[in-house]
């Protein structure tokens, strides 16, 4: 490992939110390299594909210098991390579950490589009910691009309205198409 703080900060990033940024941002400030990493597991089926996912992430991502985005699949976190040379993880916390849930996956961590540390963020409590999961559940419901717009970046937006399917309401999304 070389002398520079690397960190990698993982997520499915299915969108990205203003949580993610936030979580970047100061991550950023951090770390001499961030490498903002899309995790993707075979068996889960996401919203958008790994490049719109890439692309949203290297668009609100634009002007800070000492970002890399990527991808890995069907591997570890820590694995990952140790293949691109980074000393850290960095994750978020939310609430008491996301601690306790953060807690055990450092645990494990640890015991596959023990020189990568996990560095824990708390967001702002106006952020820590962001979620992708709940940007997908608002999407096509009345109104829904109002209340969207303060949970993701523009960019975001731009794309979610453009993969939305009109279900009158249901709040149906396909980001893949």
């Amino acid at each position: 490992m070389t002398g520079k703080k690397i960190g990698v900060y993982a997520g499915s990033f299915d969108p990205p939110t203003n949580g993610h940024l936030w979580m970047i941002s100061k991550a950023a400030k951090i770390f001499d390299k961030l490498i903002v990493a899309i995790g993707i597991n075979s068996d889960k089926k996401y919203a958008f594909s790994v490049e719109n996912r890439v692309r949203m992430l290297k668009s609100i991502t634009k002007g800070m210098e000492n970002i890399e985005v990527t991808s890995f699949k069907d591997m570890f976190l820590v694995d990952f991390a140790k293949k691109e040379g980074a000393n850290f993880i960095v994750r978020g916390i939310r609430d008491l579950k996301d601690f306790e849930y953060e807690k055990s996956i450092r645990s494990v961590n640890e015991d596959i490589e023990a020189v990568i540390l996990t560095v824990f963020l708390m967001p702002p409590s106006k952020l820590s009910a962001v979620s992708s999961s709940l940007v997908k559940g608002l999407v096509g419901n009345k109104n829904w691009e109002n209340i969207v717009s303060k949970y993701v970046p523009g960019a975001v937006l731009t794309e979610l309205r453009l993969h939305h399917i009109d279900t009158g309401g249901s709040g149906a999304f396909s980001g893949n198409e």
